[in-house]
């Protein structure tokens, strides 16, 4: 009887474990993602490739990568979604974007698993998910700069000896520069006045403009310039590039990187298996290691000096409006005598 018992009480609790080790229709999420073949990833991110080989050499399932400028993401999602024709599966492309796409009804609702350790602010209403942030510091050419003058905050910026020796993408311009900057006023600098103070500083000493955080190192890499405000992805991405960040006392900020399901993906197993993977402590080290992102992963870092132990924060993307009005005052403020 004893025996009978505990056959029983085995029974009723190893059924449950039985019963999720043998999924409905007898297929994984990775056997179907395998059987539909590929997923396709339409995105503003550069650089990602390493993660699109990884997914494929583990899954069986290609990986196609097509990147669209964020000027004409919106209008080729919205045109192709219209036409009941979207292309791809997955998307990622700056929070404004996504959050548009939202409205409009091209995205699916699909928490990963895989973001279980994610901050609570990455997930939006269940359908996009940030994974990352574009984060920008102070960076500058480690063997022209003494260890001594090396920032400590981002007013320091204000010092004359850097006039003429700043490059920066242009604030008049650059839409992530100009959140950036009024990030430091909604997040760092104490008061408006200072933050003003700030401004007039860093323009008085008459820094080089690019059009964007890209073509910023090559002036500091040479020589040309000394420090800017640009990306600390670069001291990797640049290597063996003499480039260093400023470790300044203040947090780090950037803006957050998303990505989502599109409604009525064509391979919506790859297209979940896809975003599983990518959100991954594997993928995200990946992303971290050879091409220098902050990510959102628990524990998962670049290999830069220090970046573990600087306090990241993301700021808010403008809106066109206010984008254009910081982008009018920032030039009327930069082209001052």
């Amino acid at each position: 009887m004893k025996k009978l018992i505990v056959l029983v009480v085995l029974t009723v609790f190893m059924a449950p474990f039985v019963f999720v080790a043998a999924p409905a229709g007898g297929q994984t999420l990775a056997e179907k993602a395998k059987a539909e073949g590929k997923v396709t990833f339409y995105a503003n991110i550069t650089a990602v490739e390493p993660i699109l080989e990884a997914f494929s050499k583990k899954y069986g399932v290609k990986a196609e990568y097509t990147r669209l400028s964020t000027t004409k993401f919106i209008a080729t999602v919205l045109t192709e979604h219209a036409a009941g024709k979207l292309v791809a599966d997955v998307l990622q492309a700056p929070m404004p974007v996504l959050e548009l796409l939202m409205e409009k009804g091209v995205l699916a609702s699909y928490t990963s698993p895989a973001a279980a350790g994610y901050p609570k602010w990455a997930n939006r209403d269940g359908k996009i998910q940030s994974f990352g942030i574009e984060y920008a510091a102070l960076i500058y050419n480690k063997e022209l700069v003494k260890p001594a003058d090396v920032p400590k905050k981002y007013e320091d910026l204000t010092d004359p000896k850097w006039r003429g020796k700043i490059v920066m993408a242009d604030p008049s311009s650059h839409s992530t520069t100009i959140s950036w900057l009024v990030g430091l006023k909604e997040n760092v600098i104490k008061s408006e006045a200072e933050w003003m103070k700030f401004l007039k500083g860093l323009a008085a000493n008459k820094p080089m403009f690019v059009a964007s955080f890209g073509p910023t190192p090559a002036p500091i890499e040479s020589g040309e310039m000394l420090i800017g405000i640009s990306m600390p992805k670069y001291i990797i991405t640049k290597a063996p590039a003499p480039l260093d960040w400023a470790q300044v006392s203040q947090p780090m900020m950037g803006t957050p990187r998303g990505m989502a399901i599109a409604a009525g993906a064509p391979h919506p197993n790859a297209a979940r298996l896809f975003v599983d993977y990518w959100l991954s402590t594997e993928a995200m080290k990946i992303m971290a290691e050879k091409v220098g992102e902050y990510v959102l992963a628990p524990g998962v870092y670049p290999p830069i000096a220090g970046i573990d132990k600087a306090k990241v924060i993301p700021i808010r993307e403008l809106s066109d409006d206010e984008t254009k009005k910081w982008g009018d005052e920032f030039k009327k403020i930069f082209a001052a005598p």
